[in-house]
């Protein structure tokens, strides 16, 4: 169910990479179409079905996406949680919506992954033994 051609997907990929550089933390995108029900909901379900709640610092983060209903989030696991302020991703969001509302998806979704990584590195700087702990691959969801 690829939504996005195949320069887009890698752009992606390439901006998930980039984001992890500088950061322990582990950030992962999922996209499907629609979403029938509250969208944190939703993500929080694919957040753990990616496993992404089994990172070592738990710190990963998840950018969801549904393309037809137009929602997103952004959530974090506990280790983020517990250090970060409550409003944490809002700047991050704000920038999204506003790519987002000129049809600018993956600008969007590019800009969110920038910024997160700039956030995540504050609080989980990179170290020599990180490793990679979750792919970079999108994760296309069918809705169900």
């Amino acid at each position: 169910m690829a939504l996005f051609n195949e320069e887009e997907q890698q752009r992606i990929r390439t901006a998930i990479e980039d984001a992890e550089k500088h950061t322990s933390g582990q950030i992962r995108v999922c996209i499907e179409k629609s979403c029938s029900e509250n969208v944190l909901d939703r993500a929080a379900k694919y957040f753990h079905q990616l496993d992404m709640h089994k990172t070592r610092l738990r710190n990963g983060v998840l950018i969801y996406v549904a393309t037809v209903d137009r929602k997103f989030a952004i959530i974090g696991d506990a280790g983020i949680n517990k250090v970060v302020p409550a409003n944490f991703w809002d700047d991050t969001k704000e920038d999204m919506l506003e790519q987002f509302k000129y049809g600018n998806l993956i600008e969007g979704i590019i800009t969110g992954l920038a910024i997160a990584g700039e956030h995540l590195q504050k609080f989980f700087p990179h170290k020599k033994d990180d490793s990679n702990e979750l792919p970079d691959d999108i994760a296309f969801m069918d809705g169900k």
